[in-house]
């Protein structure tokens, strides 16, 4: 038995998913406490966008594990810059929940019900652009918070509806609220969306081997690809960049699927490529299909300046 510190976030879905990682340790037979952290996206109320980006949620707990404070950590995957960081590695990711993203409106409507001129909420440069590049005539707003403060968006009539991660509404037991689960081929989620990382100390080998129970083949590869893809894009805080890939039968064994998205914020460019490849060489396949976009157009988009470590997609 081993007797771990399970650095998380204070919020709802934080600690919901933090405490399922600890529950299936403890299963294993190991002590697990939960060690609640505060991160700068915690406190502030700026839009991720203008306080750096997803990375502020991941910052906080990793420099608890590098102190040794903790042990290990539990992120949502999507909050991982691309960049590894020193001294720490994502020892297992579990098995990943759906990874699309869902639609919770007013008077039960779908995307394609909602009247012209709509407000829909989002945080997500990428949501933005891919919703504005389906000229439905709606209003995207900013918006910033929990699940629970976007619910409460729709429910007072702020907005008209908000688009979320569905696998943090099913963590949270809320998928009662979804009026629409969005097709990929019309939003495709963040890259690592719906997977969960679970990071410790190199030099713990102990804790390394303890964690290492929960490790899904087929998630990581997956995500690897994706995330191939994100820091070969070049993808920062803000980049609009959509990825999804699938494990699919081939004609060789098990392939890899990948279709992404990548484009600007106010629907003018919204280039989408799909690629096959092995399902041993992930990396390989997100670098090629990058490539292609790049070639097609990706390098040429207006963004802003940013840097391949950010992840590219607030939390929802």
């Amino acid at each position: 038995m081993t007797a771990l510190r399970l650095g998380t976030r204070r919020s709802a879905l934080a600690t919901t998913q933090s405490g399922w990682v600890a529950d299936q340790l403890r299963a294993a037979g190991h002590d697990v406490e939960l060690v609640e952290i505060t991160t700068e996206g915690d406190v502030s109320g700026g839009l991720l966008t203008s306080i750096g980006g997803t990375g502020v949620f991941a910052a906080a707990i990793r420099q608890a594990l590098a102190d040794g404070r903790v042990d290990v950590a539990v992120h949502s995957l999507k909050d991982l810059p691309t960049a590894p960081e020193p001294g720490l590695v994502v020892a297992a990711v579990p098995v990943r929940e759906d990874s699309r993203d869902v639609l919770v409106a007013r008077d039960g409507l779908t995307l394609g019900e909602l009247p012209v001129g709509s407000i829909v909420g989002t945080g997500s440069p990428r949501r933005t652009a891919q919703l504005a590049a389906l000229g439905l005539g709606i209003e995207i707003r900013p918006i910033r918070g929990n699940v629970d403060t976007r619910l409460r968006l729709v429910s007072s009539g702020q907005v008209d509806a908000v688009i979320l991660a569905r696998a943090g509404l099913a963590r949270l037991g809320r998928l009662e609220v979804v009026t629409e689960v969005l097709d990929p081929i019309q939003i495709l989620p963040a890259p690592g969306q719906g997977a969960l990382a679970i990071e410790c100390r190199v030099d713990r080998p102990d804790v390394v081997e303890a964690v290492s129970i929960l490790e899904d083949a087929d998630t990581r590869a997956s995500i690897t690809a994706e995330r191939a893809l994100l820091a070969a894009l070049e993808a920062g805080c803000t980049a609009p960049v959509g990825a999804l890939a699938e494990v699919v039968d081939g004609e060789q064994g098990l392939e890899l699927s990948l279709r992404a998205f990548a484009g600007t914020e106010d629907g003018r460019i919204d280039l989408r490529r799909s690629l096959t490849g092995r399902y041993d060489d992930p990396e390989a396949l997100g670098r090629r299909l990058a490539q292609i976009l790049l070639e097609d157009g990706a390098a040429d988009l207006d963004r802003p300046s940013t840097t391949a470590s950010r992840p590219s997609e607030p939390v929802s």
